[in-house]
């Protein structure tokens, strides 16, 4: 539930951008990116592992999860190559920084939810806001 609720706060940067991904997208990707280490973290033959095995198993979930992410970005993303400019960066880069704190609201390192969360609506609203200022004609 954190997860999710994580992904909304960070969502509403982007409704309020009306850019493509929003609380809903969000919400799912931190939600989904919560689950699946939960899921393999709660099979009953991992619990009596060895702690190296496991050690890999929670090395993999967070490998796959984080790569696989990276299709759901990629989405975002939009190449003109007629007039040379790249949009959806920062709206891909949003959803790559949401599940990883879907990640750690999993791993239940809420110091970690708390700043992740805490610094993306900065760099969001902070340095958009910036930008906005620098580049202002």
């Amino acid at each position: 539930m954190v997860a999710a609720l994580a992904g909304v706060g960070v969502g509403l940067n982007r409704e309020w951008k009306r850019k493509p991904l929003g609380m809903r997208t969000l919400a799912l990707v931190a939600l989904g990116s919560a689950i699946a280490p939960l899921a393999a973290l709660h099979f009953h033959d991992l619990e009596s592992s060895s702690p190296q095995a496991l050690a890999r198993v929670v090395q993999g979930i967070l490998e796959g999860v984080l790569t696989g992410i990276g299709f759901i970005g990629a989405g975002a993303v939009l190449r003109d190559p007629r007039h040379e400019t790249v949009e959806g960066l920062t709206t891909a880069a949003t959803v790559w920084v949401t599940a990883a704190v879907g990640l750690a609201c999993a791993l239940a390192d809420w110091t970690v939810v708390a700043g992740g969360v805490g610094l993306t609506l900065a760099v969001l609203f902070g340095i958009g806001w910036l930008e906005t200022r620098l580049t202002a004609d």
